[in-house]
């Protein structure tokens, strides 16, 4: 059983929702981003989803698009985020999943992507530009070194696509709530917890939704229908309104805490027979 499989069966036990933020590596340095990672992991989220900033970015809205133009603009690099990671593999950090475009992976060589972020501790991979059925020698390249290959879901998906998807998953489901980018939004789509009761009768993996949740106040809406929130805009938003580092590690350990304690109150749609 996988870090990430784990982390949302123990989250079944304790009948509550996994919490997932995502934050940019990098912005506005590696120093400030490992400051972040460890607040996270004190606010005791379950997992972190951690960007690799792209020039070309696939579905970010502004407030993400502007955090890879910040990180790249101070230099950032594949390597230096890989070496970020393994300086922190001390910290007990929870499972950390990369969210990268497959650009960079090419680039890198995808043999040596994957064996560097294994090596660097990173628990799985979140490739939005990977097509499900292109994924197949990347997921065999994963599983190797233990790591999920995390697949994503829209409304609009087909259902021909969704079985692609579905097969090609491992650790959990990313389900986008809206069509578009992501970004902050004040009411998630109503049409989002049937798309959800439709997935959870096609497949037993975690379903964790993501883009447009903003607050401790939204948890409630996927309440019994998903098994994880995922955060990002909110968050990186605290980031660049920081005025240091340890300013935006205490802002974002602070609104973490929040979520936590959101999704501590909210019931998954699984319970403890997660697939593994």
């Amino acid at each position: 059983m996988s870090r990430i499989s784990e982390v949302f069966q123990m989250a079944g036990r304790e009948s509550r929702m996994a919490f997932m933020p995502f934050l940019t590596a990098g912005d506005p340095d590696l120093n400030t981003t490992a400051a972040v990672l460890r607040s996270l992991r004190d606010a005791q989220v379950d997992l972190i989803e951690l960007g690799f900033p792209y020039s070309d970015p696939i579905a970010d809205g502004p407030v993400i698009q502007a955090s890879y133009t910040r990180a790249l603009n101070s230099g950032i690099t594949v390597d230096g985020i890989f070496k970020m990671m393994e300086s922190l593999k001390a910290d007990a950090l929870p499972p950390v999943l990369a969210m990268v475009s497959f650009a960079i992976i090419f680039r890198h060589g995808t043999a040596l992507f994957v064996e560097h972020a294994a090596k660097a501790g990173f628990s799985g991979l979140i490739i939005p530009d990977l097509p499900a059925d292109e994924a197949s020698d990347i997921v065999e390249s994963a599983q190797k070194h233990k790591l999920d290959v995390v697949q994503l879901i829209a409304p609009t998906t087909t259902a021909e696509r969704t079985k692609q998807i579905l097969a090609a998953s491992t650790g959990f489901l990313y389900c986008i709530s809206v069509a578009g980018t992501t970004g902050v939004r004040q009411e998630l789509p109503k049409e989002l917890t049937e798309q959800l009761k439709s997935l959870r009768a096609q497949s037993r993996l975690p379903l964790a939704v993501g883009f447009g949740i903003s607050g401790p106040e939204q948890v409630s809406a996927l309440d019994g229908v998903a098994d994880g929130i995922i955060v990002g805009s909110a968050i990186v938003r605290r980031m660049a309104e920081a005025a240091n580092s340890s300013a935006a590690a205490a802002s974002v350990g602070a609104f973490a805490k929040e979520m936590r304690t959101a999704t501590a109150n909210a019931k998954p749609s699984l319970g403890r027979n997660i697939h593994v």
